[in-house]
């Protein structure tokens, strides 16, 4: 079977070139239910290949069904604050590429798209969608903006304007594939582009975006980018496993401790009341049971705290760069530098 090159690295690397436009096309095609054609890439901040680029995503100039220029940005790579950065990516957009003492008229419509390869957050569906209404709070009817079109008064609805959001999940997809939206997130997810394609911009993905057809170079560069992706999530997953078990460990150990002190000092004034053979011993019962109980969530909590702190060693000591470091463990850079 073909092995096909990860969407992830694709975009940055290779669907810039306007040879393999058709590809981008087609995902924003089934994306948003009509036609779209790229007129251009657009360079910014946000293109740059750098590994340890803070503004990791893809810019693009296209046109839709109706003509109109829409600006499109792509971001795939992991954030702890993700909302927040794809609000900032969308402000980054729009004032990139808009002029200094150019008319408000000029600001273009965005849609965000989201490509996210871990775990977001709670949710059951593997795409999302939202864009912004002005509703009434008392007569829940949708406000239209009067604007100006060339010498024209014409009506404009703030989902016209305002940006549209699409969050796919890839892990989140499990069934077969039937739609092109679904045939798309087959390839996303596991690299599977079916022989009979009629998907729009898969067909050109089997042709261009084969491994094999790589150079030697370019090759290495994706194994090592794979690699890289694979030893991130297994240190991850490791250390905070490895902090689970040893917070259970410590917690069930100081749990019987503090619990059998308790469990006495209770039973002991509990027994007083009921009768000291049947009190210390209902005493000892409960508080070891309370305090075993409390202990391991306090050990539990304490274990993940001292995992993130390994996992922040260990990528330390491997070189990576302070600022990632707190991004992917959550620690402060301040943190860090301590360690």
């Amino acid at each position: 079977m073909d092995k096909y090159i990860r969407f992830d690295w694709a975009a940055k690397r290779m669907l810039r070139d306007k040879a393999n436009f058709a590809v981008l096309e087609g995902l924003m095609t089934v994306l948003f239910e009509e036609q779209v054609k790229i007129v251009e890439i657009l360079e910014s901040e946000g293109n740059q290949e750098e590994v340890d680029d803070k503004f990791n995503r893809v810019d693009i100039k296209a046109k839709n069904s109706k003509g109109e220029i829409i600006l499109v940005e792509i971001q795939q790579t992991r954030e702890l604050y993700y909302l927040q950065r794809i609000l900032y990516g969308v402000a980054k957009t729009i004032t990139e590429h808009i002029k200094l003492g150019n008319k408000y008229d000029q600001v273009k419509k965005v849609y965000s798209i989201s490509i996210v390869y871990f775990d977001l957050g709670k949710g059951s569906d593997y795409l999302y969608h939202g864009q912004t209404q002005l509703v009434g709070v008392h007569t829940h009817d949708q406000l239209i903006i009067n604007t100006r079109d060339k010498d024209a008064i014409k009506m404009v609805a703030p989902t016209d304007i305002f940006p549209e959001y699409y969050i796919i999940r890839v892990n989140e997809f499990n069934q077969v594939a039937n739609t092109p939206l679904e045939e798309w997130l087959d390839y996303l997810k596991d690299g599977y582009i079916k022989d009979d394609t009629t998907a729009p911009g898969l067909a050109e993905a089997k042709e261009r975006l084969q491994y094999m057809q790589m150079s030697a170079e370019e090759r290495a560069a994706y194994d090592r980018h794979m690699d890289n992706i694979m030893v991130q999530n297994d240190i991850l997953e490791t250390k905070v496993l490895e902090g689970l078990e040893r917070g259970i460990e410590q917690g069930m150990a100081k749990g019987i401790e503090q619990g059998m002190a308790k469990g006495i000092e209770q039973g002991m004034a509990k027994g007083i009341e009921q009768g000291m053979a049947k009190g210390i011993q209902q005493g000892i019962e409960q508080g070891m049971a309370k305090g075993i109980q409390q202990g391991i969530e306090q050990g539990m909590a304490k274990g993940i705290e001292q995992g993130k702190a390994e996992v922040a060693r260990t990528m330390k000591e491997s070189g990576m760069a302070i600022a990632d470091i707190a991004k992917f463990t959550g620690l402060t850079e301040e943190t860090v530098n301590s360690l």
